[in-house]
């Protein structure tokens, strides 16, 4: 039950720090990921790259080491397991002053097209980078509204604080200032009729 191995494995776009491995999975059957293992020669480095959920025969290496000799060897994941490992590809990486001509493109050479230094953001990532400046933007938004209802709820109530306590203060000082009017008391006048 237990898928074929990848077959056609290639490394292509080599540069200095990356590389990109492509494969081929054999028709009629169900692939629903792979799995790489990424080796360098001399035994100082090892990773392990396993993807699911996924139709791509593609991935870039990354964060390797300039002129440094590796193995790759490739494996699908099927819906009962995963294959035998494919065959070992070995490959060197480009020393940074190393540069292919850009007119060598004939069809047994390596390209040096596609990625750059900075490696290219993929959908995925995009749609997860957007997916988290809109949330951010929506609860700063939320805070400024909610910031606003709470100023205009305290000036509000500054505003029923400040009110004068009696008509007999001055306008310049409220009743608890240093200065108050003098206070009249209250008078009385009867009219006969």
């Amino acid at each position: 039950d237990r898928p074929p191995s990848p077959v056609n494995v290639t490394v292509t776009q080599l540069k200095a720090n990356s590389a990109t491995v492509s494969w081929d999975v054999p028709e009629g059957d169900v692939v629903i990921g792979y799995a790489i293992l990424q080796q360098r020669q001399d035994g100082q480095m090892q990773r392990f790259i396993r993807e699911v959920n996924t139709t791509n025969r593609a991935c870039v290496l990354w964060d390797l080491a300039e002129d440094a000799d590796y193995i790759i060897q490739v494996q699908s994941i099927g819906l009962y397991g995963e294959s035998q490992a494919s065959k070992r590809v070995h490959f060197r990486t480009l020393k940074e002053t190393d540069r292919l001509p850009s007119n060598s493109s004939n069809q047994g050479d390596i390209t040096m097209e596609g990625l750059d230094k900075d490696r290219q953001l993929q959908t995925g990532e995009i749609i997860i980078i957007v997916a988290v400046l809109l949330m951010w933007a929506a609860v700063i938004a939320l805070f400024c509204r909610q910031y606003d209802i709470i100023k205009d709820n305290d000036s509000n109530n500054n505003k029923e604080k400040t009110k004068p306590s009696s008509e007999h203060s001055t306008p310049e000082r409220p009743s608890g200032g240093l200065l108050r009017s003098k206070k009249k008391s209250p008078s009385v006048n009867i009219i006969e009729v």
